[in-house]
């Protein structure tokens, strides 16, 4: 995988003392979803934050001088882990990591081997995905090629992705894949990119800690309008219902609207004069 690719994927920033625990969890980590980003101090997490597309948090709550215990209500859709050594008179220390919101807690030492995978298998992007698993049903994307383009569409939600760019990851010739993809019924590739770049934005600004032009930075928008114009030929919405509509909600906006019309059209057309 190159460069270029790897860094089109969601990031998990990892904020912890000590190199051990760091390492473990980012050797453990699979490439091919996303990669750890080591973070030396809190603001670094939090500029991780507001630039790049965030697929969880992984912290040390010993060393976090309380800063971390507020990034879960501020981030509801991101989910953040704690990896700490843990005694037996930490309960008030638990108790306060589950209460500020902490979707797990990974003991140093202990879990360091499994924590890469672990986590990985636990993100905000596993829970996009979810919402959107019956999506190539819907599309009727039923080919081995339609449902890898969208797998590498799912990918490099966080980035402006062109034909192109699913072309050469996948290795077939952008017009190959733009023919074969549209095959079946199927919507084109083009606005099947614009349809998961509107889900993961409506994901991320379900976030009380983003706003409208924090999701335009972090996505790759070139402006606030542009990301407007995105979800109203997407969902018919503006960028402030994204934030009601979730990813689900934005599939489901894509499904009654523009994509059903042509059908829908065809539905209504007289039968044919005889002869």
């Amino acid at each position: 995988m190159s460069a270029a690719m790897v860094s089109a994927y969601p990031v998990v920033p990892v904020f912890h003392p000590r190199r051990d625990a760091r390492r473990a969890l980012k050797r453990g980590y699979p490439r091919r979803v996303g990669s750890v980003r080591l973070c030396r101090t809190m603001h670094a997490v939090k500029q991780l934050l507001d630039e790049r597309l965030v697929d969880a948090v992984v912290l040390d709550v010993r060393h976090c001088d309380g800063e971390g215990l507020e990034l879960p209500a501020r981030f509801p859709r991101i989910p953040m882990y704690v990896l700490s050594a843990v005694r037996p008179d930490d309960g008030a220390l638990l108790a306060s990591c589950r209460d500020a919101g902490f979707t797990g807690v990974l003991v140093e030492g202990v879990d360091n081997a499994v924590a890469g995978e672990w986590i990985a298998a636990r993100t905000a992007q596993v829970a996009r995905r979810r919402a959107l698993a019956d999506a190539p049903r819907l599309l009727r994307l039923t080919d081995r090629l339609q449902l890898a383009a969208w797998e590498e569409v799912l990918r490099r939600a966080g980035t402006p992705t062109q034909t192109g760019h699913v072309a050469a990851a996948l290795r077939v010739t952008r017009e190959h894949l733009s023919r074969e993809f549209g095959a079946g019924g199927a919507p084109n590739l083009k606005r099947v990119i614009d349809l998961a770049r509107a889900a993961c934005a409506a994901d991320l600004l379900g976030n009380p800690g983003y706003t409208v032009r924090c999701v335009v930075r972090i996505l790759g928008y070139a402006s606030p309008s542009h990301l407007a114009g995105a979800a109203r030929r997407v969902a018919g919405a503006t960028p402030a219902e994204l934030r009601e509509l979730g990813a689900r909600g934005v599939l489901t906006r894509f499904l009654r609207g523009s994509f059903c019309r042509p059908f829908a059209a065809l539905r209504r057309l007289p039968p044919p004069l005889c002869m």
